[in-house]
């Protein structure tokens, strides 16, 4: 059966090209000029990865992403944009990209991170399935991983995608020891400077967030990685 990639692109020049080196490989590609059309596709179609322009017309590929993450917490996304700055990049993690490939880009390296991130996560999942296996609580908290929301005793907090993988993955050694370099390989892809720069932010913002429950804390053991420790 062949894979399925969303594929929003409002450049007709550029989606006709790229669409033929995905379909030479094997892959089947649904392809959206806007990103309300996109998300309709995405619905209908539940595709197994999307590579999303970031300035289309109707929505844009941010906001494309935080929708699909609303309906879906696991399907790879790379963005494919001219937007180089680095906020950008940053704004694309934060909504929910696992990969940011800068326009005018190598098909053989757009190929190269479809693979990997195919091979990494595997075929999307439904959202139901989803919701029934991404509802957490923990000491006082809950986490809702399909609608990304953290409930504490004291408040409800919109997390961005890289925080609630993290936290996802701080559960899943609930007071035992998560290994950085794991924690990196497994949510960033590599454990690059960067991407170790960039998960120290995120595991602050969490620190903050779970202070409204004394029952949790984040320590950080140094060469090794961090551990949640809960009481509850």
């Amino acid at each position: 059966m062949k894979r399925q990639i969303l594929y929003a692109e409002d450049e007709p020049f550029l989606a006709r090209i790229t669409i033929d080196n995905l379909t030479q490989k094997g892959y089947e590609v649904l392809l959206a000029g806007d990103g309300q059309t996109a998300l309709e596709l995405f619905n209908t179609h539940q595709p197994d990865l999307c590579l999303l322009d970031i300035m289309m017309p109707l929505k844009d590929g941010y906001t494309l992403a935080e929708d699909i993450r609303k309906l879906n917490a696991g399907v790879p996304i790379i963005f494919l944009s001219a937007k180089s700055m680095p906020e950008d990049v940053v704004k694309g993690f934060k909504s929910g990209g696992h990969d940011y490939l800068k326009k005018p880009f190598s098909i053989a390296e757009l190929l190269v991170r479809i693979e990997s991130l195919l091979s990494r996560f595997g075929p999307a999942q439904s959202a139901e399935k989803i919701a029934q296996t991404t509802l957490y609580t923990f000491g006082n908290c809950r986490l809702d991983s399909v609608n990304q929301q953290l409930a504490t005793p004291r408040a409800r907090y919109d997390l961005s995608f890289k925080e609630m993988e993290l936290l996802k993955l701080l559960l899943l050694y609930k007071n035992e020891v998560l290994e950085r370099q794991e924690a990196l390989e497994k949510i960033w892809g590599d454990d690059s400077y960067y991407n170790t720069n960039s998960m120290n932010v995120f595991m602050t913002h969490l620190r903050k967030m779970l202070k409204d429950d004394p029952a949790l804390q984040i320590i950080s053991l140094r060469g090794l990685g961090y551990k949640l420790v809960c009481n509850g």
